[in-house]
């Protein structure tokens, strides 16, 4: 049996936090991401992105058109035990180039739904 090899290295937390707050009788909710870790962890978190973002989609051939790259992070293996699920990934599919269909971007001119 092959041994597992996280593709994380060090201590890194992923955890969801719930905010509200209340002004003038209005509430707003809203979530933050945390993102905490050793320097290990972050610099093997910085190189999965890099490596997501340099990979060229269009060479592996086991991603069909339209797929994406991306990484699974499990607490327990990749991170710490109090964090949450993370997927991380490409924005844009193999072939096409375009983004899916819920991604809102900061420039509305640039959503790329091609």
């Amino acid at each position: 049996m092959k041994k597992f090899k996280s593709v994380i290295n060090g201590h890194l937390d992923i955890v969801v936090h719930q905010k509200e707050n209340e002004f003038e009788n209005v509430k707003d909710c809203w979530n933050e991401v945390l993102i905490h870790g050793d320097p290990e962890g972050l610099r093997s978190l910085a190189s999965l992105l890099l490596k997501l973002a340099d990979l060229d989609q269009e060479s592996i051939t086991s991603l069909p058109i339209g797929a994406r790259s991306h990484e699974h992070l499990r607490p327990k293996f990749e991170l710490s035990n109090s964090s949450e699920t993370v997927i991380v990934g490409r924005l844009d599919a193999k072939g096409t180039g375009a983004f899916y269909d819920s991604y809102s971007s900061k420039v509305p001119e640039i959503n790329r739904n091609l």
